[in-house]
């Protein structure tokens, strides 16, 4: 008999190219979401977007806002979709305090960095961030470039070795 290769498939459903460009990351925290049964089938067939959204605090709660979960077409008659909800973030008050005294600070917001499956459980990672000037993207841009040219220096390098 022969065993047969499973694929694995990512557990990454989005990803926030948008804010390691626009914000220094400061600190990085997991949480889960309260979705609804519509969300989850639309996240396992790709069709979330997290680009554009932030958290924001309402009543002592966290809430995941700019996101968009694009129903299915396939979705229930009877339920009203709505694909950007508020969606609440699950975090124990510890990190519900952390992250509210850390958003109140001057210049600090905090946004969705990605969205991923861990086991069956949906969870997105947030980032403390501080919004990043014209000269400061430029620098990253710059740092950016020299690694790619660093590394084909390296790589010419050994070759002719």
């Amino acid at each position: 008999m022969t065993k047969k290769k499973v694929k694995v498939a990512s557990n990454t459903i989005a990803l926030n190219k948008r804010a390691r460009h626009d914000y220094f990351i400061e600190e990085e925290i997991e949480a889960g979401l309260a979705l609804q049964g519509w969300e989850v089938k639309s996240m396992r067939a790709g069709k979330a977007n997290i680009s554009d959204s932030y958290i924001i605090f309402k009543n002592a709660e966290a809430y995941l806002f700019g996101a968009s979960i694009q129903p299915l077409n396939v979705a229930s008659t009877h339920i009203v979709c709505d694909p950007t909800r508020s969606r609440k973030l699950l975090l124990n008050k510890r990190e519900l305090d952390s992250l509210f005294g850390k958003a109140n600070r001057d210049g600090f917001t905090i946004v969705a960095l990605s969205l991923y499956w861990k086991g069956a459980w949906a969870k997105i990672k947030i980032g403390v961030a501080k919004g990043k000037k014209l000269h400061d993207k430029r620098d990253s841009m710059k740092d950016r470039e020299w690694q790619v040219t660093k590394q084909r220096i390296m790589k010419n390098a050994q070759r002719n070795n």
